[in-house]
């Protein structure tokens, strides 16, 4: 039995879990509104303030559904109560962010800077020169633009220069010596 997937979702105050046909699960909070398809095979029930997620056989297929339907409608509700955020570390001589409206401006040694423009439902901050925060209700939205920042400098091993997530750990390299 899955042990992720039989935990009841708890249902906070002022949230609302709403199951349409189809598996069509909406959830509603002070932040927000999320809507999301799930698995026609998963038996999605609300009862009282939790929500209990069951499945129809034990089908290798089945059990990894029943796992990853719960955890969804987990983020959904956790989204809209209080919100994801990822942090990001621009490291480098000379490499800053900058934000203007919704433009994140991004100096990092190209001859060029890189603009970037916060996706629906995503803002992010500047904190100092090299902090950038990507605050969202969707888990997946915010960990995706968080990715596409990071990409457009990775983090080197040798300098460790780029843009890193802040609990990242960059596994660092010897540069080459010369000959003697």
């Amino acid at each position: 039995m899955s042990r992720i997937g039989r935990m009841p979702i708890a249902i906070p105050a002022g949230v609302t879990v709403e199951v349409a046909e189809n598996n069509k699960v909406t959830v509603k909070g002070p932040k927000g509104t999320l809507e999301r398809m799930l698995p026609v095979e998963m038996e999605i029930k609300v009862e009282g303030d939790q929500v209990l997620v069951s499945r129809p056989n034990d089908l290798k297929k089945m059990k990894s559904f029943h796992g990853l339907t719960r955890t969804l409608i987990h983020n959904m509700v956790v989204g809209v109560t209080e919100g994801f955020e990822k942090k990001l570390e621009v490291n480098g001589v000379g490499y800053r962010a900058a934000k203007s409206g919704k433009k994140l401006t991004l100096n990092l040694g190209y001859s060029h800077p890189v603009e970037m423009t916060d996706p629906e439902g995503i803002e992010t901050v500047v904190d100092g020169q090299n902090l950038i925060i990507v605050k969202g209700i969707d888990k997946e939205k915010v960990g995706q633009f968080a990715a596409e920042i990071r990409d457009k400098r990775r983090p080197e091993p040798y300098k460790g220069k780029g843009i890193k997530y802040a609990d990242e750990t960059i596994r660092r390299k010897v540069g080459k010596t010369g000959k003697k």
